[in-house]
């Protein structure tokens, strides 16, 4: 059996377009996304009932979903993680809203510190779908 391939030479160049979330109310998820991350919500292209989406800047997307209801596990190494240059004021953001932050060993109200420097907390969506904020778009 021959397992060496010659190598093609096109490339695919693949780039991240969305990521998309099951969520039990869309519409719940939906408010979570527009009014703690301050996502702006797009255009629904599938024109479907039960999805929302959401720009993520720079042509990428999280896509809402809401019509399958098949059960699934979530835990913290699954996550989304976002950047922003006002880490501070996000942090305030989250205790205005009531919203459990932590680090990523689980110590509530921490700020995890990398060792690069970055500074990260994780929190959960209405679902239970972890998320990431970080610091790491100050440091570009």
């Amino acid at each position: 059996m021959n397992l060496l391939h010659a190598q093609k030479s096109n490339s695919y160049d693949l780039t991240f377009n969305h990521a998309a979330l099951s969520v039990k109310e869309v519409n719940i998820s939906a408010d979570f996304y527009m009014n703690v991350l301050n996502l702006k919500e797009i255009t629904n292209r599938t024109k479907m009932d039960g999805i929302r989406w959401f720009s993520l800047g720079d042509n990428k997307e999280l896509h809402l979903i809401s019509t399958i209801k098949e059960n699934f596990t979530i835990n913290k190494a699954i996550h989304l993680a976002l950047t922003t240059p006002n880490f501070d004021d996000f942090i305030i953001t989250l205790d205005k809203f009531n919203i459990m932050y932590s680090d990523w060993p689980g110590a509530a109200h921490k700020i995890n510190i990398r060792a690069d420097g970055i500074k990260q907390v994780f929190f959960q969506d209405p679902d239970g779908y972890w998320i990431e904020v970080n610091s790491a778009a100050q440091k570009q």
